[in-house]
């Protein structure tokens, strides 16, 4: 059961994540340490050779992590990203960007998790990319 609701997500992304406002971005799943998250495409968001660009693409992974966290911790929110590795895998084609992320291991000041990136519809032709991160948690009071 997760620790955050995802109107509690809704109201945390709109007073805390204005990134996330002004692309788009929203969370459509979110279970206990896991969520899919969805990145509108924008065509402001191309790239020469008609791709999405890959920082909107890091940054979606980000937000997709920073939530499979809280799924877990609750509303943390000076949790923050410590390391992010993206691999990009192949070209996504202009369209919604789907996440999915996990928790991977959970400690009392770490977190590490990982994000599949895929264009929507196109789940079952793999991801676009694959990203890690490492979340700093805070230490209580």
């Amino acid at each position: 059961m997760p620790k955050i609701t995802p109107e509690e997500i809704h109201e945390l992304i709109e007073a805390a994540l204005p990134f996330a406002v002004d692309t788009g971005m929203t969370v459509e799943e979110i279970g206990a340490g896991t969520c899919r998250v969805r990145l509108p495409y924008k065509p402001v968001f191309a790239r020469p050779g008609g791709t999405v660009a890959g920082p909107l693409l890091m940054g979606l992974a980000d937000f997709a992590i920073y939530v499979a966290l809280l799924s877990k911790i609750g509303r943390v929110e000076m949790a923050v990203t410590t390391n992010l590795t993206c691999n990009f895998l192949r070209r996504p084609k202009p369209a919604d960007v789907i996440g999915v992320a996990r928790l991977l291991k959970l400690g009392k000041r770490l977190a590490y998790g990982e994000v599949s990136l895929f264009t929507a519809g196109e789940e079952g032709e793999g991801p676009v990319a694959h990203v890690t991160a490492t979340y700093s948690i805070p230490p209580e009071g």
